[in-house]
């Protein structure tokens, strides 16, 4: 009798062992699948006084600067796997094309598409707009708006990583 008591809390110990593990497999979320993205090039609405048709050479880089922000942040959430987008461009901006976006990305192979405009009002106020659509159906799954006042153009890319951050990546 001594010998089996003194075994009783071992095996206790052992019991509650594998019913934590038990538990906290238990909770561990299946592990979901990727959703794949096609993100086209950032492009210019231009507003200003001084708007031109035609992007100059330093806010072509700063769009290509905030494209691959988006992308990187994308990436980096884990939830998301970029779709190339070279061979869908057309003669048109995306922006006046009312959701053709959805449908290149859906011709790529994407279950997504991504576009981002930014809205050059001024010399130091920008809006920066992220519309995500699905790719089967072209509805706007997520529309969102970071405005920069005070800014620079070089700041677009901290634009697209503050409404990537705190909107579209936010946990659901």
């Amino acid at each position: 009798m001594q010998r089996l008591e003194n075994t009783r809390p071992g095996l206790v110990a052992a019991l509650l062992c594998c019913w934590a593990g038990h538990m906290a497999a238990a909770e561990t979320p299946a592990p979901t699948a990727t959703v794949k993205i096609a993100v086209f090039p950032f492009e210019l609405e231009d507003f200003s006084a001084a708007a031109s048709v035609v992007a100059r050479d330093a806010e072509k880089s700063h769009l290509a600067e905030a494209t691959e922000e988006a992308k990187q942040q994308l990436v980096e959430s884990g939830r998301y796997s970029l779709i190339d987008t070279k061979g869908a461009e057309t003669d048109k901006a995306l922006q006046d094309c009312e959701g053709c976006e959805a449908t290149l990305a859906a011709k790529l192979g994407a279950d997504q598409s991504l576009l981002g405009v930014v809205s050059k009002i001024s010399n130091t106020e920008y809006v920066i707009k992220l519309k995500v659509r699905d790719a089967r159906s072209g509805e706007i799954v997520a529309n969102y708006t970071s405005e920069l006042r005070m800014g620079a153009d070089y700041s677009w890319p901290r634009g697209v990583r503050s409404s990537m951050k705190n909107h579209l990546l936010v946990a659901k």
